[in-house]
């Protein structure tokens, strides 16, 4: 690669990093507990758990659910019903004004096996809402998502152009040096350049799939357009199925289980809300393998007649989604994965931290140097700062 080349990439390395930095310390600080989110939630008191009870115990009928939530609000409609991978013991019963998609919601849990309320917890709340909130949009619905994706983007361009840059940087150099007899500044360099180097898979994949999360109201939305359109072509000019015109949620969820024998439920979305159509009860089932649990297969059941009107596939695009969100907050191996997530989190938070103060160091001693150089009659040839997880960048050896 010759010296045009190496310019070109520090330039693309050094301003994409520049531009997202701050936006991936924020991610990877609000990042961290939500790796945790269920032991955080256990240690807080807010993790709702179901009594132990014999695994036989009798299920009571969701219809039976629906009238025991929806007495604690009977002005809001319910948009969605669902239940805990790991505890079917238990249903969540999302409760809003309208089915229009909102923040303004509220949550009954109540009983699988007896029908009692267990809990109502606020979810829109709290330390760990706010750092979920951060997270995922800074607050600002779809826009901020959709910032956060771009950031996202430039992240992967910093990944790239510093992973180029890696070699050449490292010619006069064994791996992994840290040259701790030289001044603060070159110490901190080849800190951030080695530790960059050792997350660059993970930052590549968390960063990868954290800018797919950002897009999903807009594939959903996109799969509704594509997919559900056909299908709903029968139902075409008929208004959304009244509440009192309904048939049994809990025949509607039997007859999808028997089109999908092995599989058990995730949620239920009702007709009209953002997961459906305005004429389905669309039950999601999922798996019960570790891989498959996060896979789910639509069924579409008439709102009126309880009758199964189509199981389709999800396209790749929607099944990447599905992958991709786990993924990114490491819940696929357990507490090992997550310990190991959060351990790559702390050094990608090293290596941003190090490029900022690398860049500020530069820029702060620019003039200084450009003075020396004045004085000896020499050019001056400013280091290029690196500014980014698994950036690895061509720094003038002084």
């Amino acid at each position: 690669m010759n010296s045009q080349q190496i310019k070109t990439w520090a330039w693309v390395h050094k301003w994409s990093s520049l531009v997202c930095t701050v936006f991936m310390l924020l991610l990877c600080l609000t990042g961290l507990p939500l790796i945790f989110h269920h032991e955080i939630g256990h240690l807080l008191g807010t993790e709702v758990e179901s009594p132990k009870m014999p695994a036989n115990t009798p299920r009571v009928s969701l219809d039976r659910v629906i009238e025991v939530a929806k007495a604690q609000y009977p002005e809001r409609v319910v948009q969605f019903v669902s239940q805990a991978e790991d505890d079917d013991g238990m249903w969540f019963v999302t409760l809003t004004q309208t089915p229009a998609p909102t923040d303004d919601f509220k949550s009954v849990v109540v009983d699988a096996r007896t029908g009692a309320i267990l809990a109502q917890p606020k979810f829109d709340e709290g330390f760990m809402y706010v750092m979920y909130k951060l997270h995922v949009d800074l607050f600002a619905g779809l826009p901020g998502k959709l910032f956060l994706g771009f950031m996202g983007l430039l992240l992967l361009v910093a990944i790239v152009s510093g992973t180029v840059l890696y070699a050449p940087f490292m010619r006069k150099l064994d791996f992994g040096t840290v040259r701790r007899e030289k001044r603060p500044r070159l110490k901190w360099l080849d800190l951030h350049n080695l530790l960059g180097v050792v997350t660059l898979v993970w930052a590549f994949v968390v960063g990868g799939t954290g800018m797919i999360n950002t897009w999903a109201d807009l594939i959903i939305k996109y799969w509704q357009h594509d997919q559900l359109s056909g299908l709903l072509a029968p139902y075409q000019g008929q208004p959304t199925v009244p509440v009192a015109e309904r048939g049994s949620l809990q025949r509607s969820l039997e007859a999808a289980e028997a089109r999908a024998p092995g599989m058990k439920v995730s949620f239920i979305a009702f007709p009209g809300t953002s997961f459906s159509s305005p004429h389905h009860h669309t039950v999601f089932l999922r798996g019960s393998e570790p891989f498959t649990s996060r896979l789910l297969q639509p069924v579409l059941v008439d709102a009126k007649t309880d009758q199964v009107t189509a199981s389709p596939k999800l396209p790749w695009y929607l099944t990447g989604l599905l992958v991709s969100q786990p993924l990114h907050f490491g819940d696929y191996g357990g507490m090992p994965m997550q310990i190991l997530w959060a351990l790559l989190d702390i050094a990608t938070i090293i290596v941003l931290g190090s490029g900022l103060y690398l860049w500020l160091k530069k820029a702060k001693g620019a003039p200084a140097a450009h003075a020396r150089d004045a004085a000896a009659g020499a050019p001056s040839h400013p280091p290029v700062g690196a500014v980014h997880p698994a950036a690895a960048k061509v720094e003038a050896q002084t």
